[in-house]
């Protein structure tokens, strides 16, 4: 498990971390999708304030990942029931 030294800018601040060799890609596409995130809300709110625009991004995230979260859940419990269902025909067919 091979550690590699990055460097992630967001909103003009450089940010020096360490990550595994295999999360790279992840860890430099999220600085990307913030960053992006930040150009949108400053230009669809013209908002200048980089604290005001970090804390809207933030925002978002958790609220994404809240919809994601219930998501899964939605799926799983789905699964669940089909499953038993399925188990409900084959004892019924035993």
């Amino acid at each position: 498990m091979r550690e590699l030294s990055i460097k992630i800018k967001i909103a003009d601040r450089e940010y020096p971390m360490t990550v595994k060799a295999e999360e790279e890609e992840r860890v430099r596409r999220a600085g990307k999708l913030i960053n992006e995130r930040l150009k949108s809300y400053r230009e669809k709110f013209g908002i200048d304030d980089k604290q005001d625009l970090l804390s809207m991004v933030a925002f978002d995230a958790i609220v994404d990942r809240f919809g994601i979260e219930d998501d899964l859940q939605s799926n799983d419990e789905s699964v669940i029931n089909k499953i038993k269902s399925i188990e409900h025909l084959i004892n019924q067919s035993i």
